[in-house]
């Protein structure tokens, strides 16, 4: 049976967003302090229906000047295009200050500021239309950024879109957004944390650069969910180096949970991976050095994918993994625990349930120093399949437990197809290159 290593498969979405909108509170807004300003001092009514852009920017230059904070009491904004500059910092009351977008490219942009704060607010897109790469904050060259315990819904475009920025984004929930939650090009050490992120369109979270090289983003305890384009993703890291994603619950993805193109030198660790329509976790287009550890991977098309060794894709230690309940089609490449082609150590992982291989080292030619030692993998037709074709590397499959396969537990593949008998059983010395030795099969 052939695999499609690049294929991808479908998921549909799932429910309505609204319930996640957080209850108004009914506490009367009071001023931050003596050196706080309180925006209506400015001219702006709050449940105005009128646009109050020229207002608001009037107290936002204001306070900006002064380095004081901006209060903004409960009630309903239109504003748009608002310009944040340096020493911004804007507060509301949770759930109830609310800011909607007028006629513009965005709710708030800037451009070479630094220390600008938002928190408490509610930024509304009214699913209008927004230019490619914009989002309802639109935030550019911008250091000593923090945005904490804001609500963003029905974005047109990006929720939040970061070019160059150094900072935080917190405690803050993303819902609706069609051109995705979060998008991060050329970051500065940027922090996205503690984030919900439900019913985005192109991916939750986007990390990305212009070229390849050091990045250092940290997405750390973000629950991302309902991720509904043809290749919605969870997280997608692109041509970003030294990239932590850690401790994220993702969940019915269309594509991948976590997506790494051209990458490097990633930690993709104590993720917990549900519903994907995809790999969980795919490394494709030269992405090299990775550790995957400790993540939990249930119900998934296919668990750990890193492949595309001709063009540098290598160096991967994935272990202490648990894959399970796999249920992607052999057909189109998916029901694989674990796959890897080159420079990488499969190590200590469990693997229960997966429709074709539980582990597969290599793909027709593309096989070189893999290591497969001390893993279970049980309930699947083959153990751990291995790449066979002339012009192939090494594999060491050595001290794994392998229980419940009907075709093998170690058995050589071609082109996806199983091409030897059970190579556990003694039929290895016909392949020089491939170890197998000291396997438990029962």
């Amino acid at each position: 049976m052939a695999i499609d290593r690049r294929s991808v498969l479908g998921l549909s979405a799932g429910s309505a967003a609204g319930a996640l909108l957080p209850t108004p509170s009914r506490a009367t807004p009071q001023p931050l302090g003596s050196l706080g300003l309180d925006v209506t001092h400015f001219g702006v009514n709050a449940g105005s229906p009128d646009d109050q852009t020229d207002a608001l920017q009037r107290a936002i230059d204001a306070s900006a000047e002064a380095r004081v904070p901006l209060w903004l009491p409960a009630g309903t904004y239109i504003a748009a295009d608002l310009v944040l500059k340096s020493g911004t910092q804007l507060y509301g009351v949770r759930g109830a200050t609310r800011l909607l977008l007028g006629h513009g490219a965005a709710i708030a942009a800037c451009a070479r500021a630094d220390q600008v704060m938002l928190q408490g607010l509610v930024f509304d897109g009214r699913s209008q239309f927004l230019p490619e790469g914009r989002g309802l904050l639109s935030l550019r060259e911008v250091r000593g950024l923090r945005i904490l315990d804001c609500y963003l819904q029905e974005s047109g475009g990006a929720g939040i879109s970061l070019i160059g920025a150094e900072g935080e984004i917190a405690h803050t929930t993303i819902v609706g957004a069609a051109g995705g939650g979060i998008t991060t090009e050329d970051g500065r050490g940027v922090t996205l944390s503690h984030n919900t992120i439900f019913q985005c369109g192109r991916h939750g979270i986007r990390v990305t650069r212009a070229r390849r090289g050091h990045d250092g983003t940290q997405i750390l305890a973000n629950r991302i969910e309902h991720v509904g384009a043809t290749e919605g993703d969870g997280i997608v890291i692109e041509h970003a180096g030294a990239v932590i994603a850690a401790d994220n619950h993702i969940g019915r993805c269309q594509g991948s949970g976590i997506h790494a193109r051209s990458a490097a030198n990633l930690h993709v660790r104590g993720n917990a991976l549900s519903a994907i329509g995809d790999f969980a976790v795919r490394m494709e287009d030269g992405s090299d050095g990775a550790i995957v550890a400790g993540n939990t991977i249930d119900g998934t098309a296919g668990g750990i994918s890193v492949t595309d060794r001709e063009t540098g894709g290598r160096l991967v230690a994935c272990q202490g993994n648990l894959v399970r309940n796999l249920r992607g089609e052999p057909a189109n490449g998916r029901g694989i625990g674990i796959v890897v082609e080159a420079d990488s150590a499969i190590t200590g992982n469990v693997i229960e349930g997966a429709p074709l291989a539980g582990i597969l080292a290599g793909f027709g030619r593309h096989l070189r120093d893999v290591t497969v030692t001390g893993n279970v993998v049980r309930t699947t037709p083959i153990g751990v399949g291995v790449s066979v074709e002339p012009g192939g590397g090494s594999a060491l499959i050595a001290h794994n437990l392998i229980a419940d396969v009907s075709q093998g537990a170690v058995v050589g593949m071609s082109g996806g197809r199983a091409v030897t008998g059970d190579l556990a059983g003694g039929e290895p010395s016909r392949y020089a290159s491939i170890t197998v030795s000291g396997n438990r099969v029962r």
